[in-house]
């Protein structure tokens, strides 16, 4: 076996059952590592034996898709570790930002790609009557495989990588709620590192992540220093639920959107810090033209993402009244 990326849209729950308990029961019988991460698993379990159920490991869901960059880290460390394995996973549903669902369909769309040495096949299962328009499209233009109802089946509408590899020249406008931080890149990286955590604190940047933004964006510039322009800035601020670090290179050298999305090897030095800085931050969009390269780092604010959430769910069950 080598690694397989399929899809599954379903309509209908028995459906999404059948096809799902089957591949568990059929990887588990293999004598594969096999792992659930959905949204309910214990409506899948229950169609298991007992001995069945023992052998799969349950993830929790929101931990597997804790990040684009994360998840793909977390299921490459598995092939590494396991001879094979098989993962039934339901990736998260498109949240509001453009951004967000971009850089989830990214991971998708490379996964054939970057885990293609390794002994895996991932299941992604897609609730269609819950998908948004478009959204349909790009399960479609990101899965190599479907399983239908006569079973697996080549995908025609298959992109790959580049159904969402190109470049953007610049990121979308988010807001600020802080005063924007600016930094230069120059020859000293120890001077900057300081700079940087000391901005990190200052605008309320959790303790426990101030040390990984400072690594990532170490990377960022002695790429800039060694292979780009050799000069640029670093700009930081505040927003409603994130912060936001801009890593800018005069020479606009970084083409590749996907850039860290690849895992690398001993034999591979390049690309090592952006595979790392991915990990590291929640999301991370490359953007730029012939005027220069911009690195977006992102570090989601969990709590007021909660309070968001919880705004929103209340303006659309409480009841309006006359």
């Amino acid at each position: 076996m080598t690694f397989e990326h399929q899809g599954l849209l379903y309509r209908r729950e028995r459906r999404f059952h059948e096809v799902t308990r089957e591949r568990l029961r059929t990887a588990v019988r293999g004598d594969g590592h096999t792992v659930l991460a959905v949204a309910d698993p214990a409506a899948l379990l229950h169609g298991l034996t007992p001995e069945e159920r023992g052998r799969v490991h349950v993830v929790d869901r929101d931990t597997l898709y804790d990040a684009p960059g994360r998840t793909l880290a977390t299921l490459h460390r598995m092939s590494l570790v396991h001879d094979s394995v098989t993962v039934v996973g339901q990736p998260p549903l498109p949240t509001d930002g453009a951004m967000e669902n971009r850089e989830w369909h990214r991971l998708e769309s490379v996964l054939s790609t970057a885990l293609a040495p390794t002994r895996m096949r991932v299941l992604c299962v897609h609730d269609e009557r819950r998908l948004p328009p478009g959204t349909r499209a790009a399960v479609l233009a990101t899965h190599p495989a479907l399983v239908g109802e006569e079973g697996v089946r080549s995908n025609s509408a298959y992109l790959g990588p580049a159904a969402f590899g190109r470049r953007r020249p610049a990121p979308e406008p988010l807001p600020v709620t802080s005063p924007v931080h600016r930094l230069e890149i120059e020859q000293s990286l120890p001077r900057l590192r300081g700079d940087l955590g000391s901005l990190a604190h200052s605008v309320g940047l959790p303790r426990d992540r101030v040390d990984g933004l400072v690594v990532a964006v170490n990377e960022l510039a002695a790429n800039v220093l060694e292979h780009g322009a050799g000069k640029g800035t670093v700009q930081m601020w505040r927003g409603p639920d994130r912060w936001v670090c801009d890593v800018f290179d005069e020479r606009g050298g970084l083409h590749d959107s996907l850039a860290g999305y690849r895992p690398v090897d001993g034999l591979r030095p390049r690309g090592y810090g952006l595979w790392i800085t991915r990990q590291i931050c929640d999301f991370m969009e490359i953007c730029g033209d012939e005027a220069g390269s911009l690195v977006r780092l992102h570090f989601v604010d969990p709590v007021a993402g909660r309070a968001r959430e919880g705004t929103a769910e209340g303006a659309r069950t409480t009841p309006v009244g006359p």
